[in-house]
């Protein structure tokens, strides 16, 4: 698996990442707090093993080709 994920990108999951994370977890009892939970998982979970099922389907590559 190569990829898809890098620099400026990843920092971006991260961030956004930690801030769904938080939000969600404040209002976990709402229907839109787990929505963003969920979603900031998946962010980390990407930025974490820098890949994404969906940069791949779109063909988008943030990573430096050498």
């Amino acid at each position: 698996m190569d990829k898809n994920v890098c620099r400026i990108d990843r920092l971006g999951r991260v961030i956004l990442a930690t801030i769904l994370l938080v939000v969600g977890y404040r209002n976990r009892n709402r229907t839109l707090g787990s929505l963003g939970f969920i979603a900031g998982s998946d962010l980390l979970a990407t930025a974490v093993i820098q890949r994404c099922p969906v940069n791949s389907v779109l063909g988008i590559d943030t990573c430096e080709t050498e």
